[in-house]
């Protein structure tokens, strides 16, 4: 052997691991059996947590150089879809735990008092780290969450809202995007006459549609007119601040209109894994999404309208969370500003060269 013999469980130090479930229920002369059951899922959802802080902050080391090693995206990407996948696996363990129904829960549920998911650090720091800082956050989240901590702790979450989060990192490395204009070539002129030119045609088809009662016609003519100041914000430096200033939008102009014209070009060579990255903060951020919402669902169900056993309203809080703590809603945005492709511009060969691989052609 060309290294010293190490035994399977020596390596995974299941003497540690499966001597560290300590039910409270029993220390109460009360055993209650499914505390093990709620101990073990909660402890695997914390070695979930640990293996995407791992991933995440590798992504965040590659997206921190100033100039970024074109070959670190497929590597960026690959990580990224394997939080996805671990995403999955904590969602699926929902269905283990709604297992327990709420008589069972009762029975060990006081003596976890004032023990809450709040206290989670690792997810807290997962949230921070994609970008979710204190200032989106819910304000009942605002005023609660710290007062839950321990100092170390609370020092901890207050030093990393200084860092700079993997949203920050994404919006510069787009703002650096090089295609969209050139010396010779302004893609933005072009789109915005596409829009306008779509916006035209669909106005034609409402006034000219006689199956429309004159105030449908009206109604849909307010909503065309509507999605057509949404545009004209994306050209316009300053409407387009305020609204960033108003924590509407999280991404800078430049960073937007990048993102834009990767989605819209997706199957140029080069813009295939810029893609598949946008795809994959889509991703996390839908399961994150979906994570909370059963999340608050399972609570429903096991404490009705009781507060948790962190003091929060419980299910009213999780419900609201669900929707307000969302990182990447601009890049779900995207698909307001993309156009059919009959009305997409027609990029000159000298640009769609750069797009392409060299022996393309």
């Amino acid at each position: 052997m060309k290294y010293d013999p190490i035994y399977y469980g020596d390596y995974l130090r299941l003497d540690k691991l499966l001597g560290a479930q300590e039910p409270v229920s029993e220390k109460h002369n009360k055993p209650a059996h499914d505390e093990t059951l709620f101990i073990i899922i909660h402890q695997a959802y914390e070695l979930w947590f640990k293996q995407i802080l791992h991933e995440v902050d590798s992504v965040h080391k590659l997206f921190s150089n100033e100039k970024m090693d074109p070959r670190d995206l497929s590597v960026i990407v690959h990580r990224l879809n394997r939080v996805t996948e671990i995403q999955r696996i904590l969602n699926d363990q929902i269905n283990v735990m709604e297992t327990m129904g709420p008589l069972d829960f009762m029975e060990f549920r006081d003596y976890l008092v004032p023990a809450s998911g709040f206290q989670s650090i690792q997810f807290r720091m997962i949230e921070l780290k994609l970008g979710l800082r204190q200032e989106f956050r819910l304000q009942m989240a605002k005023e609660f969450f710290n007062s839950r901590l321990k100092e170390e702790d609370k020092n901890k979450m207050n030093k990393l809202e200084e860092e700079t989060t993997l949203l920050e990192l994404i919006d510069a490395w787009l703002t650096r995007m090089p295609f969209g204009k050139s010396e010779n070539y302004n893609f933005w002129e072009q789109y915005r006459l596409a829009v306008d030119e779509m916006i035209g045609q669909d106005k034609k088809i409402i006034e000219s549609n006689r199956t429309l009662h004159p105030k449908q016609v009206e109604m849909e003519l307010r909503n065309l007119d509507a999605t057509k100041q949404t545009f004209d914000i994306l050209f316009d430096d300053d409407r387009y601040n305020a609204l960033k200033e108003e924590g509407k939008v999280r991404i800078s102009r430049e960073a937007k209109l990048s993102a834009i014209f990767i989605r819209l070009y997706a199957e140029e060579p080069i813009l295939q894994l810029p893609n598949n990255l946008l795809d994959s903060l889509i991703g996390i951020d839908e399961l994150f999404t979906t994570w909370r919402y059963r999340h608050a669902i399972m609570v429903h169900r096991m404490l009705g309208t009781k507060i948790g056993t962190g003091g929060s309203s419980g299910h009213d809080y999780l419900k609201k969370s669900t929707e307000r703590n969302r990182v990447f809603t601009d890049f779900f945005d995207m698909a307001t500003y993309l156009i059919p492709r009959e009305h997409m511009p027609k990029l000159p060969d000298e640009e769609r060269k750069k797009l392409g691989f060299v022996y393309g052609d």
